[in-house]
């Protein structure tokens, strides 16, 4: 019997795409999937979710912690509507003080930001995931300086979560070119970087995995695949969190924005006893 969560690194998609119709809405039926399927896995586990987002970056650390969160509509040119949704899950105080804590212990200053709204990178997957808006949702931003080491030691101390009913996920995406992603010049990239994600994530051993993450920058076509890499830092902090067990691909496409690879992935087990 196992109740301690796995975490997870969830590639988002674009944009508020839950609260869209038609092509482009169209587009992430397979991604919105794997989060039913996670819902699914997961049961009745987790009683407070920590996201940390890509679109939330600090020099340091900062956590949401107010009661009753707002929204942050950070991105552009979508429908009017996407401006005005609301994702209503409450925030948590207790949570956000806790994580504070948990970093504290190890001398890692972090702010508490009551002000900060959910972002698209949280509600984009929470919507699917957890669509009643009932569970208690906290963010955490990553650090601007974008240190793969300093991310991984950033999950480690965030592990004890896992075993109080925190599920923690890392919001980003597998490949994040966002110019290349709308012409043929993204697929090759997105293609080698994801079947190096593949070998790293859940074919390689533990210490393999994470020094082969310390030096993402040597993987095939890297920079291609992410020329800023705030979209793949997140994936650093849930890895360091369940750092010596396995990993396994929850979602996989090759035709994303009409070629580009995209991949998400589970770390851990899933519980056996919710």
């Amino acid at each position: 019997m196992t109740t301690r969560l796995p975490t997870y690194f969830i590639s988002h998609g674009g944009g508020p795409w839950p609260y869209l119709d038609g092509p482009f809405r169209r587009m992430f039926d397979q991604l919105e999937q794997s989060l039913i399927d996670i819902r699914r896995e997961l049961g009745n586990a987790p009683r407070a979710v920590l996201v940390i987002s890509g679109h939330w970056e600090e020099k340091g650390f900062a956590i949401s912690s107010s009661q009753r969160p707002g929204m942050e509509y950070d991105y552009s040119g979508f429908p009017p509507h996407t401006y005005q949704i609301k994702y209503k899950a409450p925030g948590s105080p207790e949570l956000a003080a806790r994580v504070q804590d948990l970093l504290a212990a190890a001398g890692i200053p972090a702010r508490l930001d009551p002000r900060r709204g959910f972002d698209h990178g949280t509600f984009s997957i929470m919507k699917p995931l957890y669509p009643a808006e009932d569970i208690p949702l906290v963010q955490l931003s990553i650090d601007v300086g974008y240190d793969p080491e300093v991310h991984l030691q950033l999950g480690r101390l965030l592990a004890p979560l896992r075993d109080e009913g925190v599920l923690i996920i890392g919001s980003g995406l597998s490949y994040h070119n966002l110019t290349d992603a709308r012409s043929s010049e993204g697929m090759e990239p997105s293609r080698q970087f994801d079947a190096w994600l593949q070998e790293t994530l859940v074919r390689s051993p533990s210490p393999k995995r994470s020094d082969r993450l310390i030096h993402w920058e040597q993987a095939p076509l890297a920079r291609a695949a992410h020329p800023q890499e705030d979209h793949l830092i997140p994936l650093m902090a849930v890895v360091g969190a369940a750092e010596d067990e396995a990993g396994a691909a929850v979602y996989h496409q090759k035709d994303l924005f009409g070629g580009i690879t995209a991949s998400s992935f589970r770390f851990g087990d899933v519980p056996t006893a919710n």
